[in-house]
């Protein structure tokens, strides 16, 4: 086998390879991220269920618990619509009894106020109460310190904040079935404060505007709405330590079905496509450039075979992606087995192009364009170079670690060495050897021919005759010769012997060699 030729059959093939290669390792990596993906969701759930369980055996009367309850309920849920949107935003409750302080904080910029009161208009009063009547409560309850006093105590430089809600520039989260009522009675508020107290209108403005029944932000992910009674009925279940997250609908999504499957298997089937078509198209646009610097210029030809390996390259390379990257996340995820989680996407890329190739073949001897036994000589060969592809690239991988192009690289040169060096020839030389001393046909992968020569059987005096060619004795008349005389000589005898042995007398076939 010359070395250009080898150099060639070991490209082609590691060319039909490597959108399998790139499949497979894309369907390994989609797997491991989807697993992730769902460690953080259900990271999140298990928090949202510890927060609120943590309440087990608090005297507190539901009545009172539930807003608490529903601060933890509020944060948890996003938290956990946001990790399944694989968002990084993130909602905690700060648990501060400062004065106007945040309930629940975020990492996006929106504070959050929440109030559970008994009604709609109870709940939006105390999200509109002002810094004066906060400190007439303070009076009420027994506080000696004056106005002046109790704004530099709370960081309020002068008196004109008096009549600004003390949570301002919060949102404001109320029971979502107290929202149509507490509107009503803010509008209401707004309409009479104009006409009589027109600087109270800013802090009932303010909380309509502000008004909301969940937490939410601008990418889509939000918390759960939250009704009183239900709020009341988690209450009750966090006391006794019996919040179960799935009972109200909170679960991780599947770990795959068959929806992300053809999605994952699709994307990838894309990019072995690309990298098929530059492995395919490459040589032949260097065989168009060589040709156009030796001749100036280029021949019509050439445009038709980048054509046409542009579209087997990229078919075939679709279709090998695709299946390597299904069959490497269903492995990886566990829905084959827990056998098959920690296999190689090396050894799944090269099953799958050793069974399509197989499978290719195995139509062309349906056609009759292939023998059994060239499709039985080519699968050994595909199994031999994949062994060595795979070989040199897990080595290449682990001295070059970046992710598949390493094992890309090893897995090239491992066919072309595979295929073009001395290893291949020894192999098959070691096959033919084995199979003429034994006899044994490797599965039919050799053909074993046990008829002798034409020559040897004419030398020990058997005669034949070629029945496909056999034509009648012909008639032909005596014709007179005038006699001659000749010397006798003597010959005298000899004893030849030829030793026949069995060797190489075709493709994979093998008989009786002198």
């Amino acid at each position: 086998m010359m070395a250009g030729t080898g150099f060639k059959e070991g490209y082609d093939f590691f060319e039909k390879s490597a959108g399998a290669i790139a499949g497979a390792f894309e369907g390994e990596d989609f797997a491991i991220s989807r697993a992730n993906y769902l460690a953080d969701v259900e990271k999140e759930i298990n928090t949202l269920e510890q927060s609120i369980n943590d309440f087990a055996g608090v005297k507190t009367a539901k009545e009172m618990l539930k807003g608490d309850i529903a601060e933890f309920w509020h944060a948890g849920t996003f938290n956990v619509n946001a990790a399944t949107n694989e968002s990084v935003h993130r909602a905690i409750v700060d648990r501060s009894h400062d004065f106007g302080s945040v309930d629940i904080s975020t990492n996006f910029g929106n504070n959050y106020g929440l109030k559970y009161y008994a009604n709609g208009q109870e709940s939006a009063k105390a999200q509109a109460i002002s810094v004066f009547q906060r400190f007439k409560e303070y009076q009420s309850h027994g506080g000696k310190d004056d106005l002046a006093k109790f704004l530099s105590d709370r960081q309020y430089d002068s008196d004109a904040v008096i009549n600004d809600p003390i949570y301002s520039g919060q949102i404001r989260v109320i029971p979502r079935d107290q929202m149509t009522e507490a509107t009503k009675w803010l509008e209401e508020m707004i309409a009479k404060e104009g006409a009589r107290r027109p600087e109270q209108v800013k802090r009932y403005q303010e909380t309509l505007d502000m008004l909301r029944d969940r937490i939410a932000d601008t990418d889509g992910n939000e918390s759960i709405p939250l009704s009183k009674d239900d709020a009341e009925k988690l209450a009750q279940l966090a006391k006794e330590g019996k919040f179960k997250a799935e009972n109200f609908g909170i679960e991780a999504p599947e770990l795959l079905n068959a929806e992300l499957i053809v999605k994952q298997s699709l994307k990838a089937g894309m990019s072995a496509a690309v990298i098929s078509l530059v492995l395919k198209v490459g040589p032949e646009i260097y065989k168009s450039i060589d040709y156009l610097i030796k001749n100036g210029e280029i021949e019509e030809g050439q445009f038709k075979k980048i054509g046409f390996a542009a579209v087997s390259g990229t078919s075939e390379g679709f279709i090998r992606g695709s299946v390597a990257s299904a069959i490497t996340a269903c492995c990886k995820s566990g829905i084959l087995g827990e056998s098959l989680k920690d296999i190689s996407p090396g050894i799944i890329s090269a099953v799958t192009v050793i069974a399509m190739n197989t499978l290719k073949n195995a139509y062309q001897v349906a056609q009759g364009k292939k023998s059994r036994t060239e499709l039985s000589n080519e699968l050994v060969r595909d199994v031999f170079l994949t062994t060595s592809s795979m070989a040199v690239g897990a080595v290449a991988q682990t001295i070059i670690p970046v992710p598949v192009l390493g094992y890309m690289i090893g897995s090239m040169v491992g066919s072309v060495v595979g295929v073009g060096s001395f290893i291949y020839k020894i192999g098959q030389q070691a096959t033919i050897t084995f199979c003429a001393e034994t006899g044994i046909t490797l599965f039919g992968l050799v053909d074993q021919d046990y008829k002798l020569p034409d020559d040897v059987i004419k030398d020990i005096g058997v005669e034949t005759f070629d029945y496909e060619s056999f034509e009648p004795e012909t008639f032909d008349p005596d014709s007179f010769e005038t006699e001659t005389f000749d010397y006798d000589t003597i010959q005298p005898d000899s004893l030849g012997i030829k030793f026949l042995r069995r060797g190489v007398i075709g493709v994979s076939k093998i008989g009786y060699v002198e």
